[in-house]
């Protein structure tokens, strides 16, 4: 009886070792589907069938699964199936199948759809397994073998920017585009290519580069473009027009109507290149799209671009196979807070001379004019340069593609009235009080050594709030920000928002008081008072800051766009102190012994402050200058400009704002 229990054991051993050696067609599949899931396509060509691998290479496998998933950009993979309560019977050809799901999403938007996959028991030397029976309807159910998938992309028309008037500013114009017939000038190639370089200011080489295309010359009966122009190159086209095979077409392209005086503000857009294809890689781009590149036209590309449409194909299907896809949506259109009459006129005071010059509501806080120069032509960027031209400007070394107006600045005198509010306010300063001041130079103590705070008024030994205003008085508001000290001034600075961090519509560098500790240096604190130091503030916020004195002490950050939430308040000083600063800033003007009171512009009301800044450096006796002025008109209130000339004194430009508010009255 022993004998056969120890016997019905045995036998119960080696089946129960027996059954744990049939392979799971289940987790065949199951880890299958993990591996896919994971896309770890490598591991996936391990687990297909035999025969499966004899069609296919495990490099083609995954590269084909890589490629098709990478170009069509699938996120969010989820492979399903759900695995049956008891393991499956094959059949008669050793045979199991499983129904799965697939589901992801692409850049033609989501795929999903139910499939089957068959497993195959294999006998192997060791152990028999299962293995899958792959086939191309596992990447997509429509595709089947041989097939290849196409994606082709919509482009969507970018939406245009406009004035606050409407006044066009990027839109999609009408040019004419120049080019030639290659059959039309073979005769005569070489004489008709030297004149077309001529008169379109293209290299020969340029021109040979385009004749030379594969298309062209397998069907040189096709027209090949050469250059856009403006519809206004009246002379250009009439020249171009006289060659023979030329012919001029009407094309649609991005265009910038108010040209260089709008180039900063503006921007440009090209086509992408490879750093850019990088950024956008998962924003639908298509690679040969164009992306605005500087200006608004970068601010608001994501709105202006639109969406791309796509379309995933089975490419060459009759009839045609589509497996998903998406329309596309146009840009938007935009409407920005500028006046492009403003903005082309500051241009032109602007004339040759380096600066810049902004413009703002001083009461509402749009943004009306933003202008740099030297500057370039934005069209230029969508028809091309003229021969030599983009190498002129970018050897330029006052910098034409670089704009000014939201680069940061020492704003010399400018800085005065924003001593003067906070003395007022946080200081014991009594406007009528009278200062004395006997002469050209002044230090705090002897420990100043050799540096003195000089003066330019020499007979003026007694000075108040409006006269050292009206003067432009150094010695009075290096001062001042002594008796304030360094803590008081310094907060002071922060709250007109200088040295804080400012988010502006249009990217803006940020301002700062000091590299150091102004409580460490009593000269840097008074060379700060009046606007020298290390102080460094763009014309951008520099104008922001000087709404506070048109706004009954309330300063606004400036608005970008028609539409956008009312400008940002800050309650900076008390209506009281802004009106004692602003009247002071309109004696400045209006006074003959205001530093800006020349030129005299009759029917001009203004108030405002002059500033040259020094830039010599630690030790130096001289150095270059620039030249500011900030005004606002005191009657109506709707209009600030601040303007800054480089190697320029104050002098030099008041007349180039006047002239801008005589223009608008």
């Amino acid at each position: 009886m022993k004998l056969k229990s120890l016997i019905a054991m045995g036998l119960f051993l080696l089946l129960l070792a027996g059954c744990s050696d049939q392979p799971s067609a289940v987790d065949a599949f199951d880890t299958y589907v993990k591996d896919w899931n994971e896309q770890e396509f490598s591991s996936m060509y391990e687990k297909l069938s035999p025969a499966t691998q004899k069609e296919i290479s495990e490099e083609d496998f995954v590269d084909r699964y890589k490629s098709i998933y990478g170009d069509v950009e699938v996120e969010d993979l989820k492979v399903t199936f759900k695995k049956p309560e008891e393991e499956p019977e094959p059949n008669d050809e050793g045979e199991v199948t499983f129904p799965f799901s697939v589901s992801m999403q692409t850049l033609a938007g989501e795929v999903s759809f139910d499939n089957e996959a068959t497993l195959v028991l294999t006998e192997g030397e060791d152990a028999d397994s299962y293995g899958v029976n792959w086939n191309p309807s596992f990447i997509f159910k429509e595709l089947k073998e041989g097939d290849e998938v196409a994606i082709r992309s919509s482009v969507p028309v970018r939406g245009e920017l406009t004035d606050r008037n409407g006044e066009g500013l990027a839109i999609n114009g009408t040019v004419k585009q120049i080019g030639v017939v290659p059959q039309a000038i073979e005769s005569d190639q070489e004489k008709i290519v030297n004149e077309l370089s001529d008169a379109l200011k293209v290299s020969v080489a340029d021109i040979e580069k385009e004749l030379n295309q594969g298309w062209v010359q397998s069907d040189p009966t096709q027209f090949v473009p050469l250059k856009s122009v403006m519809e206004s190159e009246e002379e250009l086209l009439a020249d171009a027009s006289e060659i023979t095979g030329v012919q001029i077409n009407n094309t649609t392209e991005r265009i910038y109507p108010f040209g260089e005086s709008a180039a900063h503000l503006t921007g440009y857009i090209r086509q992408m290149q490879k750093e850019d294809l990088e950024k956008y890689a998962g924003e639908g781009y298509s690679s040969y799209e164009s992306i605005g590149k500087a200006g608004l036209e970068q601010v608001y590309e994501e709105q202006l671009h639109g969406q791309t449409g796509w379309s995933i194909e089975v490419k060459g299907a009759d009839p045609e196979k589509v497996i998903a896809s998406k329309e596309k949506v146009d840009g938007e259109n935009i409407q920005v807070t500028i006046d492009a009459f403003i903005q082309k006129k500051l241009f032109e005071e602007l004339g040759k001379d380096p600066g810049t010059a902004v413009a703002l509501h001083p009461t509402t806080g749009e943004t009306l004019a933003l202008t740099s120069s030297p500057s370039y032509n934005p069209n230029d960027f969508t028809l091309g340069f003229d021969k030599g031209e983009y190498a002129k400007l970018a050897d330029n070394e006052n910098l034409p593609f670089s704009a000014k107006f939201n680069k940061t600045y020492s704003p010399g005198s400018t800085i005065k009235p924003l001593t003067a509010s906070i003395a007022l306010r946080d200081g014991d300063l009594d406007p009528n009080e009278v200062e004395k001041i006997g002469k050209l130079e002044w230090q705090a103590d002897s420990s100043w050594g050799g540096y003195h705070v000089t003066r330019v008024k020499p007979n003026d030994p007694e000075v108040t709030l409006e006269e050292a205003l009206m003067h432009s008085d150094n010695i009075y508001f290096a001062r001042k920000a002594l008796d304030l000290g360094a803590d008081k001034f310094q907060k002071g600075l922060e709250s007109f928002q200088i040295g804080q961090e400012v988010e502006f519509p249009f990217p803006t560098e940020n301002s700062s008081i000091s590299n150091g500790s102004l409580a460490e240096n009593d000269i840097l604190l008074a060379d700060s008072g009046y606007g020298q130091g290390e102080l460094q503030i763009s014309p951008y916020q520099l104008a922001m800051t000087y709404t506070t004195f048109a706004n009954d002490g309330v300063m606004l950050k400036p608005t970008l766009q028609v539409g956008e939430e009312s400008a940002e308040q800050f309650e900076v000083i008390s209506p009281e102190i802004a009106s004692i600063v602003s009247d002071d800033l309109a004696k400045v003007v209006s006074d003959p012994e205001g530093t800006a009171y020349k030129p005299v512009v009759k029917g001009v009301s203004l108030a405002g402050k002059t500033g040259t800044a020094e830039l010599k450096a630690a030790g130096e006796e001289e150095g270059p200058e620039n030249g500011l002025f900030v005004a606002y008109n005191t009657d109506q209130k709707d209009l600030l400009v601040a303007m800054m000339v480089e190697g320029a004194s104050s002098h030099d430009i008041t007349g180039k704002v006047k002239d801008v508010f005589a223009e608008m009255q």
